[in-house]
C-alpha cells in the first residue's frame, strides 16, 4: 500500500504549495493536473484494498468497523 501513502504525501504537499504560494496559472495547472492523477493512484489502491476485503469475508459483504478503542 506504499503507493497510497505515497501519494496522499504528494498530494498534501500541492495542496500546502498553492496555499502557500501564490503560483502562476501554469503552475497551478501542473499542480492540479498532477493532484487529480494522484487521487486516481489512490481510488485504484482503495478499491482493490476493498475488494481483499470483500474477498477475505464469508459473505462478501462489507459489515461496520467496531474499534475495541474507545
Amino acid at each position: 500500500m506504499a503507493k497510497f501513502e505515497e501519494s496522499i504525501k504528494e498530494l498534501e504537499k500541492i495542496v500546502k504549495a498553492l496555499e502557500d504560494g501564490e503560483p502562476s496559472l501554469d503552475e497551478s495547472l501542473k499542480s492540479f493536473e498532477k493532484g487529480i492523477s494522484l487521487i486516481k493512484v489512490c481510488q485504484k489502491e482503495l478499491e482493490s484494498a476493498e475488494n481483499k476485503i470483500k474477498e477475505l469475508t464469508e459473505d462478501g459483504e462489507t459489515k461496520t468497523f467496531e474499534s475495541d478503542e474507545s
